[in-house]
Order: structure tokens, then C-alpha cells, then sequence
């Protein structure tokens, strides 16, 4: 009985468990550069900036300039203008500047009428 014991314990190493150790090492290693891939990516960006009302604005402004195709990136072709998506962070900008009338500081209150005059002409530059 003994030796049926030893006999049940004994590893038999034949080709198929040499394939599933093989996908098994190369599955880590995949998941190894994709890990290494994504830190690599986080460090070329940098941190974040600071999360304030200029911040804010360059959001919006930046999703309207990529809407309204004045804003390409780079490498990839052409994209057509979404003027109903530009309109709407054009509105949302107007949102900001009507809610917080009175709260701004002199220097945001004038970025943000500039940036809403820059943007309303380039709509119109586009849709006409």
C-alpha cells in the first residue's frame, strides 16, 4: 500500500504539462511589460496639475478646440467638427461665468471672458 502511495505522488512530466508551464510563463511575462508599459506611461505624464478655476477653464476650452477641430492629435487623421459638442462646453463655460459672477478674482474674471470671446468666434469661424 505504501508503494501505491509513492506511485500516486510521482510527477510525470510529459509535453502537455511543458505547454501549460510554457503559456503559464509567457502569460506572466505579458502581464509583466503591460505593468511596466503603464508605469512607463504614468512617469512621461507627469503629475497632475493643481485642480483650481484656470484648470477648469483649460478643461473646457481644450474639449472645445478638439470639437471644433482646431485641436488635432497628433498621429491620428483629421477628425471632422462636432459642433453640437463644442456648443455644449462653450455653454457650460457660459454656465461658470454666469454662476460665478461676483466670486472671481479680476484676473479669472478676465481669462474667462477671453477665453469664451476666443472660443464663440472660432465656433463661428467653423459653422460658417
Amino acid at each position: 500500500m505504501a508503494e501505491e502511495e509513492k506511485q500516486e505522488k510521482k510527477i510525470i512530466v510529459d509535453e502537455d504539462w511543458k505547454q501549460e508551464a510554457q503559456k503559464e510563463k509567457e502569460m506572466l511575462a505579458a502581464q509583466e511589460n503591460a505593468q511596466k508599459q503603464e508605469q512607463e506611461e504614468e512617469e512621461a505624464h507627469g503629475p497632475l496639475p493643481e485642480g483650481n478655476f484656470a484648470a477648469l477653464i483649460s478643461m473646457l476650452t481644450t474639449q472645445s478646440l478638439f470639437a471644433l477641430g482646431l485641436l488635432q492629435i497628433k498621429g491620428q487623421k483629421e477628425r471632422k467638427p462636432d459642433l453640437e459638442l463644442a456648443r455644449y462646453n462653450i455653454d457650460m463655460l457660459e454656465t461658470l461665468q454666469e454662476k460665478t459672477k461676483g466670486n472671481l478674482t479680476k484676473e479669472e474674471q478676465t481669462v474667462l471672458a477671453n477665453t469664451l470671446s476666443e472660443l464663440r468666434m472660432g465656433y463661428v469661424k467653423v459653422a460658417g
